[in-house]
């Protein structure tokens, strides 16, 4: 009994030598070790590989089981340590990487809210999402062009350019409507437009200047500047030939000189007597004009209100007395431009002549400036010269430059030759630039559904881009209701600050504030007299 005691404690689990779950060396087989492998194998003197860190056989010494803890011991702390190295390097990612965390900030007053939020995740486009989330801006226009300034909503640099961004396909038309308050910067933004393109190679014709604000920045860049008013020595004749495109056959081009010729006398007879022209009155007007073009081959105003008054031969279906009847009245109305008011100006040969290569051309006309009807009467005649320079194919991409444009809404003459150019701008490689006050300038124009006002408004129809400066609040509603702003944009511009302009170019918007350098400060400047002494 003594004997099957003794086997049975040395095989039972109270067994000093035995470990709990193993069997003695000398039993005929033994079982799977665990399937737990945190552990490398263990070797042990007797040769024999066991798998878990730690396991001795039943029958090992005291020196084997404490080498098999020690074994167990050390790869946990091995294990620890990769653990411990882990978390640190997830700790140092988490410090590098600026995200907010899930639970927000840590810290007070950091918005640490108890539990989460249980959101509904909420899907909408791009579009929508751009003005729900406000930490979103536009990408701009790139980098191709004029720098015009800094973008106020993205913080980036905003760059123009109406020729490179009409190639890109990203406008409809190079055209370009400013407005804005007195005193806001629109007049700088314009004479920066214009100094910038002749930087890209491109030319500039203002071809009315009625402060004379122009003649300063043309002739900072090379350009030329004319002076016209009353007992100026300067005379422009109106009838000119002008400029001729390169490569034009010469029985096309004495067509188009005149036809120019013929619609200019019949604008400036129109504008004189402030309405159109009937059927005899233009019989009259061509038959005088041809006869001055037959007495000399570059006529001037007073042949042809001479031959208006005093008719020389007949005209196919009327006589010389009906000529002189009919012509009578606009042949009053042109006199004042050869023995009226405007004497001196367009009653004689040409003092001055363009050279349509240079940088900037510009008329000053700030000698007339207190009659808009000089001012028109004086364009029309400028316009004719310009027409010429203008429909060159050969003259690469320009920069026309209308300020003050309200002054010459009024003029349908002018009306209708914007209208041509704004057309053809495509054609001719063109950028319209018009500057007003307000919108409501447009609105001005003529009688409620007058063609004068369809004309004006369709202006505006033909412009992509529209720059709009602070505007007050009810300017503001009438803008957004004619151009489609949105409720932000029309809000935006009574706040808009001294140089800052929404811009609107097609259906994008930007707010971007206009940077100048101090030399253009300088030469842009327009309040001189309010600021000095």
């Amino acid at each position: 009994m003594a004997g099957a005691r003794s086997t049975r404690r040395r095989a039972g689990t109270g067994s000093p030598d035995a470990v709990p779950g193993s069997y003695e060396s000398g039993e005929p087989h033994a079982p799977t070790p665990p399937s737990s492998t945190r552990a490398g194998p263990v070797a042990f003197p007797d040769a024999r590989v066991y798998g878990v860190a730690g396991w001795a056989p039943g029958g090992s010494s005291r020196r084997q089981r404490r080498a098999a803890r020690a074994l167990e011991a050390a790869h946990r702390r091995q294990l620890m340590a990769e653990r411990q190295a882990e978390l640190e390097a997830l700790r140092a990612e988490r410090r590098a990487r600026p995200y907010l965390p899930r639970g927000g900030e840590p810290g007070p007053k950091a918005g640490r809210s108890y539990r989460r939020l249980a959101l509904t995740p909420h899907r909408a486009t791009s579009e929508v999402l751009a003005g729900a989330y406000p930490f979103l801006a536009e990408e701009g226009l790139g980098a191709a062009g004029m720098l015009i300034g800094q973008d106020a909503w993205s913080g980036s640099a905003f760059c123009y350019d109406p020729f490179e961004l009409y190639r890109q396909g990203a406008l409809t038309n190079p055209n370009i409507f400013l407005a804005g308050q007195i005193g806001r910067g629109k007049s700088t933004l314009a004479k920066s437009l214009a100094v910038r393109s002749v930087a890209f190679g491109r030319r500039v014709y203002v071809p009315g200047d009625p402060k004379g604000e122009w003649t300063a920045v043309t002739n900072a860049v090379g350009g030329q500047a004319v002076e016209l008013g009353v007992g100026s020595p300067a005379r422009l004749n109106p009838l000119d030939e002008g400029p001729r495109p390169t490569g034009l056959a010469d029985a096309v081009w004495r067509a188009q000189v005149a036809t120019r010729r013929t619609n200019l006398v019949a604008a400036l007879a129109e504008s004189t007597l402030g309405r159109p022209l009937q059927a005899t009155e233009r019989t009259a007007l061509d038959a005088a004009l041809t006869d001055a073009q037959r007495r000399s081959t570059t006529p001037v105003l007073p042949l042809v209100v001479d031959a208006m008054l005093e008719p020389s031969q007949p005209s196919p279906g009327s006589s010389i007395d009906q000529l002189t009847a009919d012509g009578r009245e606009a042949a009053h109305a042109l006199a004042r431009l050869v023995r009226g008011d405007l004497a001196g100006l367009f009653d004689g040969r040409s003092t001055v002549t363009f050279d349509p290569m240079l940088p900037m051309l510009s008329l000053d006309l700030s000698a007339i400036s207190g009659s808009d009807t000089l001012i028109g009467l004086v364009m029309t005649c400028a316009s004719t010269w310009m027409e010429a320079a203008l429909a060159d194919p050969d003259g690469g991409q320009r920069l026309v430059v209308y300020d003050e444009a309200w002054r010459l809404l009024a003029q349908p003459a002018l009306l209708a030759r914007m209208q041509a150019q704004w057309k053809l701008s495509r054609a001719w490689g063109l950028a319209n630039l018009m500057v007003v006050h307000r919108l409501s300038d447009l609105d001005a124009v003529g009688e409620a559904g007058s063609q004068s006002r369809g004309l004006a408004q369709g202006l505006l129809g033909d412009t992509a881009t529209r720059i709009l400066y602070n505007e007050p609040f009810d300017e503001a509603q009438a803008a957004g209701s004619v151009l489609g702003l949105t409720s932000v944009e029309v809000a935006q511009l009574p706040e808009l600050a001294r140089g800052e302009g929404l811009w609107r170019v097609n259906e994008r918007a930007f707010v971007v504030r206009h940077l100048c350098t101090p030399g253009e400060l300088a030469l842009f400047d327009t309040d001189g007299r309010m600021v000095r002494a």
